[in-house]
């Protein structure tokens, strides 16, 4: 099993910058892919970043260019510098973590993005 813990959600205006960060417990020796997602109001759960274990990184076309992912020298921490924030990133952000074809979840950090 891996918990995943977030924080670094708040109330920020347009324009402005928020860093979460994101720390995985328990069974970490085998996380590979770590990740951000979000969910606004109303809307389905999508993707935002992820980073391999590589380095390797996607990003939602929506954040490109405004969002930074990033892994801690630790295997088990993610990190996700937003910046430029617009009301429309305003959701409750959550840390993913794959182990295999296993997903883990934390339960979420909420952003929102006054304008």
């Amino acid at each position: 099993q891996v918990q995943l813990g977030e924080s670094g959600g708040g109330l920020v205006q347009a324009g402005g910058s928020l860093r979460l960060s994101c720390a995985a417990s328990g069974l970490i020796f085998n996380i590979n892919t770590m990740g951000w997602y979000r969910q606004a109001p109303g809307k389905q759960r999508e993707l935002v970043a992820t980073s391999t274990i590589g380095r390797n990184t996607t990003y939602a076309d929506s954040v490109k260019g405004r969002f930074t992912i990033s892994r801690g020298g630790a295997k088990n921490t993610v990190y996700l510098q937003m910046n430029s924030l617009k009301p429309e990133d305003t959701a409750v952000y959550y840390c993913s973590a794959k182990v295999f074809a296993v997903d883990y979840w934390g339960k979420g950090t909420l952003v929102t993005v006054s304008s």
